[in-house]
């Protein structure tokens, strides 16, 4: 591969650059070294697709000393480091900044260890989320956080953001279900935390990394949790004529002591379209349409379907059918987990990732609703509504600049909204750039202080994933290192806002 060059560049900055790329060079074999501008644009966003930045160099470890070595060089050179996975994040998280090394852990995707007598997992963080319950699914078991990229995204990215998923309303989301990492420092320290065991010696650092978004380290390796495979498990789709009475259902379902696997919320739009793509069998005369899935031995099923039912009743739904074989169970659950390609074919779309209380559900679809048609904007809404994980897709055009901005200005208001109703900024997709600003809306000075020194202990420099999570905006000095460039220039931005 060339040597890196930039247009018109300062000769000290181009030279800089230049002296970077010719020490990974000796550093790590070239075929996993992309410093050519073709192959570095492979990288240069997310799913978050409003943002684009060209990284500086991309290094595809397959081991974790070569983690090790490019983390101790970065660290001694000062040269900043944006982990990635398979780049599905929705909040710009793995968004790289110019002067950055991307340093993607895709080639580390191997299961290491499948322990079923201690019912635990070691993998790769590179691994996708699928690969480990289909790893573990010959003796039975599974691993439970199951977002709906669980096709695409890492363990490692889950780790992450601590993802969730449609059935973590039973089992937990990511935190939930990993019980050890391994993870190396910015200056190339390999640390184990955690262990095979649920609880293990010492400080309960676990709960630190899992969220963290890569701002204190780099997890390589993953010591999940395995649950044995229920006997069995259906879902019952529940049509209601209106949100209100659809979002009253939730919240009683879950105030009768009944714990489903799941319960998925739709829309009208929604349902239309995900109908279209894969003919799940969705009533198509519905307002809204739960999906609400239990689980257990035949018996156990048929009885909770029919609690369940019994609950909806006293909300009038128009429609109630009970899956009756697998086959229309997998197709109900593939009409779900298709719903963000399903609407990405019809538009482009903001996805929202904010968190209310069960008993503010209704009000949150109405004021969501209102919010949207305020800023001139179509939505469609898939959620989590088991807990209250809202996840609001805002139809607009990426390509105009306008409505690129009013949608924005539309998210924000609407995680305003979910603060406000006493929930949070993020359920499982992280906070990354796009929340980063609106951190003051839910944390005092004093709280993303606190959190600030815990990124100091880990990432003195600010050299890991910076410009992530933390508010720049009234940002002290001390706060604002490694958002420097350090004598290395932007290139050219494209895409909307700079992170």
């Amino acid at each position: 591969m060339s040597t890196l060059t930039l247009p018109d560049p300062d000769r000290a900055v181009l030279a800089r650059r230049n002296d970077i790329v010719r020490q990974l060079k000796r550093l790590v074999p070239e075929a996993i070294l992309i410093t050519d501008l073709e192959g570095r644009r492979t990288f240069e966003t997310d799913a978050l697709t409003a943002y684009r930045r060209v990284p500086l160099a991309v290094v595809l470890p397959g081991t974790t000393e070569e983690v090790s070595a490019v983390l101790r060089f970065c660290h001694d050179n000062h040269v900043k480091v944006v982990p990635r996975g398979a780049g599905t994040s929705l909040s710009g998280g793995a968004l790289p900044l110019e002067d950055s090394v991307v340093l993607c852990l895709s080639r580390m995707n191997k299961v290491l260890e499948i322990d079923t007598a201690n019912r635990v997992a070691r993998v790769e963080a590179g691994i996708t989320n699928v690969a480990v319950t289909e790893a573990a699914s010959g003796n039975g078991f599974f691993y439970a956080p199951d977002p709906s990229s669980q096709i695409a995204c890492t363990v490692g990215g889950n780790v992450a953001t601590n993802s969730g998923g449609a059935h973590c309303l039973k089992y937990g989301v990511t935190v939930n279900n990993v019980l050890g990492v391994r993870m190396v420092m910015m200056d190339g320290e390999v640390v184990d935390f955690g262990g095979t065991h649920l609880e293990a010696p010492g400080y309960d650092v676990l709960p630190l990394i899992v969220g963290s978004e890569g701002q204190l380290g780099v997890v390589t390796e993953v010591t999940v949790r395995l649950l044995k495979a229920p006997e069995g498990s259906r879902p019952i789709l529940l049509g209601f004529d209106s949100t209100d009475a659809a979002a009253s259902c939730v919240a009683a379902i879950i105030a009768a002591g009944i714990v489903p696997v799941a319960i998925e919320f739709m829309d009208r739009p929604a349902i239309h379209v995900c109908e279209h793509f894969v003919a799940a069998g969705y009533p198509l005369d519905a307002e809204a349409l739960l999906i609400v899935e239990v689980e257990g031995s035949e018996d156990e099923i048929e009885y909770l379907l029919e609690k369940v039912e019994d609950i909806a009743r006293d909300f009038f739904p128009s429609s109630v059918r009970r899956s009756q074989s697998a086959a229309e169970s997998a197709a109900i659950w593939k009409g779900r987990k298709a719903a963000f390609g399903a609407i990405g074919q019809l538009s482009d779309y903001y996805c929202m990732d904010g968190v209310i209380p069960l008993s503010k559900l209704s009000k949150a679809l109405d004021e969501i609703g209102w919010i949207c048609r305020k800023y001139r904007f179509d939505v469609a809404n898939i959620f989590h509504a088991g807990d209250g994980n809202l996840h609001p897709l805002i139809l607009y055009n990426a390509n105009d600049s306008i409505q690129l901005e009013r949608v924005e200005l539309c998210g924000a208001e609407i995680l305003k909204l979910c603060v406000e109703l006493g929930g949070c900024l993020t359920g499982e997709h992280g906070v990354g750039i796009e929340k980063r600003e609106l951190m003051y809306l839910q944390y005092s000075d004093e709280d993303i202080d606190q959190q600030v020194r815990i990124k100091e202990a880990f990432d003195p420099s600010w050299l890991l994933n910076p410009g992530k999570v933390f508010p720049i905006e009234g940002r002290d000095a001390r706060k604002m290192r490694g958002l420097d460039m350090h004598g290395i220039e932007p290139e050219p931005a494209e895409g909307h806002h700079a992170p």
